[in-house]
């Protein structure tokens, strides 16, 4: 600890700093870990600031580490997944509108005789309803799914170069050791699935909401109001009723959907010898990537949506496999692909329209060094 006397200070307190030393001490002070200012001359003419900077003060840089943050990769995709969900959901709304109206079974069974019902019912801005909370839910749901993907694909992909370098995951039984066979498992699938359950987990509370607003506006008629009934009623369950089965439902859906874009989309560029799609190209791969998702698992899509709106009927089933039990009884098989074609109607061009806003959005957010090891 040094001490020093105030300029014509007759030996006046003016500074005292105590320093820790560590590694590396000595050129520079590069070796001081913490430097504490206990006292300041009490002189107008001293610049405080000066003194700390002399002394090697310094604020941290929480400018700086948000750059970082915003600047990084994964921030970049998960921005382009937000606003290509976005784009996408504004246009489409009309066409979601009349899927879910179809698939819980309110009104009618077609989709020009839905369109008129709506419109007759609540206006042209009917096929908007719960386009808001729509949006609210779509853009957190998009960054979290495709930016999920990315990074999970990639990991699994460093992760498998790793493995054959130092051999795969071993368990122990007994005296005998087996391999994982984890050579097996496809990076993309993984990460489909892992993008399927993130993005669920993280938003299926919005979900429950605007299928609400969608189907019964006179009881819902706002998003606080219905997230506050919700809740008094059923509690936190009720925000997220139908969500085993939306899980169940996801893990096919979500799994053979980013398998079979990547898939084609990386077959396709090789076969062709190109590096890139166009946006026609994107958006035809997608849509049929949607096409087959929703597909094959339409039917745990049809129950799930009974869960979620069943109370507004005065019936909900207890289980996933009552509901679809409940579905074949009351409409038989065909039932369970109720609402099929106003689905495809949606997810295609939905699904063709997120990729292609996505890789353009990638394009634009994404440095060079970014997409050539993309």
């Amino acid at each position: 600890m040094g001490y020093q006397d105030a300029p014509g200070g007759g030996g006046k307190l003016s500074l005292a700093s105590v320093g820790f030393a560590g590694p590396g001490a000595g050129a520079g002070g590069g070796g001081y870990k913490e430097l504490l200012v206990m006292a300041l001359p009490q002189d107008d003419g001293l610049d405080g600031a000066k003194v700390a900077e002399a002394i090697g003060v310094r604020l941290p840089d929480v400018g700086g580490a948000v750059r970082t943050v915003l600047e990084s990769r994964e921030a970049r995709e998960f921005a382009s997944g937000a606003l290509a969900g976005a784009m996408s959901k504004a246009i489409l709304a009309p066409l979601e509108t009349i899927r879910t109206r179809m698939v819980v079974g309110v009104g009618s069974r077609h989709i020009f005789g839905s369109l008129v019902e709506i419109i007759e019912q609540n206006g042209w801005q009917g096929l908007w309803a719960g386009n808001t909370i729509n949006m609210l839910r779509i853009i957190p749901t998009q960054a979290v799914e495709l930016g999920t993907f990315e990074c999970a694909k990639r990991s699994m992909i460093e992760a498998q170069e790793k493995w054959k370098e130092d051999g795969y995951p071993k368990i122990q039984l007994g005296n005998m050791k087996i391999e994982l066979p984890l050579h097996f498992l496809s990076p993309v699938a993984i990460a489909g699935a892992a993008a399927g359950i993130a993005g669920t987990l993280a938003c299926h509370p919005l979900e429950v909401i605007k299928d609400r607003l969608t189907i019964n506006r006179e009881v819902y008629p706002s998003i606080s109001l219905a997230f506050s009934k919700i809740y008094q009623t059923d509690g936190l369950g009720g925000l997220y009723a139908g969500l085993c089965p939306t899980l169940i439902g996801m893990l096919p859906y979500s799994t053979c959907y980013y398998f079979m874009y990547d898939s084609v989309k990386t077959s396709y560029c090789r076969f062709h010898k190109k590096s890139s799609l166009s946006r026609p190209e994107l958006l035809l791969i997608g849509a049929l990537s949607g096409l087959t998702a929703s597909t094959i698992s339409f039917p745990l899509e049809v129950a799930r949506k009974r869960l979620m709106v069943g109370a507004l009927q005065g019936k909900c089933p207890p289980n996933m496999i009552a509901a679809l039990s409940e579905v074949i009884r009351e409409e038989g098989f065909l039932g369970l692909y109720r609402g099929w074609g106003a689905s495809c109607l949606k997810v295609m061009p939905n699904s063709g329209m997120t990729w292609v806003f996505y890789e353009a959005w990638k394009d634009i957010l994404l440095s060079d060094r970014d997409r050539q090891h993309a």
